[in-house]
């Protein structure tokens, strides 16, 4: 077998250990939230619906992992079939498509350009799959396409994110923990993360952000912390890290998803702590949602969230294939 095929086996397998051993945890340790108050830990109060169930036909998901919404507040969702499904705010279903392959594994990240396209992590194929809205591929944007540390190489793809100069950064774990940066062409401009839980390190680099000053916000999802970078100038400069392992208010186990939300706060969905947090960009805890279980408001390994321009947050509860919205509090 070649070095990089077995590389990338080699990697598949680690990381689908850890992923085992953090859902098993998280299934075995009930108390999870228990840390948190009755109000804190508890509180559905927010809910206002959901939609999906485990199926293939239109509306259903096989384990569903991201979720990305457009400016008309429409709701795209992937799931492990590498559909990528189109609903109303309330969930209607109204289109859909596949990715062209999904032998080698499926995407985990969804977002939006400046320009509609939706950009699919397509993770396992070591690339960036551009969109229009409807579905048409776009194969002159596809960033990436073959795994290695050269410049436009990637390891496993987990979102991209388009900044406010045009130039896009992509997310990547695996043997290549780390973000790059393309220009607006789909040119390599530069990278910077290793694997590890340093300063400038990454362990699975889930999901990424931009704030207004421009500044990257990065779940950092095996070292439980949000990061935060100032990549405006050629070398990032660390801003923050806000967060450490663990249960308790203002804490993250496994945070797969996050989103930048209003008068500087933050929403993080946790994989392995079954919740939503709602946090200010300070770090301070403002309140937190969720336990394992199928109810309203409870979660089973929450990928993704995402917020539309009504002030209704959406998480992607895959373990319980289904879409949750809520009242963002």
């Amino acid at each position: 077998m070649p070095r990089s095929s077995h590389n990338i086996q080699t990697f598949r397998r680690r990381q689908l250990f850890k992923q085992l051993i953090a859902a098993t945890a998280a299934t075995l340790l009930p108390s999870v939230t228990g840390c948190l108050s009755r109000t804190e830990s508890q509180n559905a109060g927010n809910f206002l619906g959901s939609w999906g169930r485990l199926g293939l036909s239109d509306g259903r998901f096989q384990k569903p992992r991201a979720l990305t919404i457009d400016n008309q507040d429409q709701v795209y969702v992937v799931d492990k079939t590498g559909r990528i499904q189109v609903f109303s705010s309330d969930g209607n279903f109204l289109r859909g498509w596949r990715t062209p392959e999904i032998a080698n594994g499926k995407p985990t990240g969804l977002s939006i350009d400046m320009n509609g396209n939706v950009m699919v992590a397509d993770t396992h194929y070591f690339r960036v799959l551009f969109y229009s809205p409807y579905g048409e591929l776009l194969p002159e944007k596809t960033l990436g396409g073959s795994f290695g540390p050269e410049p436009g190489q990637m390891a496993f793809v987990t979102d991209c994110l388009e900044m406010p100069d045009g130039t896009f950064v992509v997310s990547e774990y695996g043997q290549y923990d780390r973000l790059q940066k393309y220009s607006a062409s789909g040119e390599f401009i530069a990278s910077f993360g290793t694997h590890g839980n340093d300063t400038f390190q990454f362990s699975r680099p889930q999901s990424i952000a931009k704030d207004a000053n421009g500044l990257l916000w990065i779940a950092d999802a095996c070292n439980h912390r949000i990061v935060v970078y100032d990549w405006n100038a050629s070398k990032p400069k660390f801003v923050k890290s806000i967060g450490s392992h663990g249960a308790a208010p203002g804490q993250f186990q496994y945070p797969y998803g996050l989103i930048l939300g209003p008068e500087d706060s933050i929403y993080v969905s946790e994989y392995g702590g079954h919740r939503v947090q709602h946090l200010m960009r300070s770090g301070e805890f403002i309140n937190a949602w969720g336990q394992p279980g199928r109810q309203p408001g409870q979660f089973n390994a929450p990928w993704s969230i995402a917020l539309n321009s009504e002030g209704v947050l959406f998480v992607v509860d895959s373990g319980n294939n289904r879409v949750q919205y809520f009242r963002a509090s």
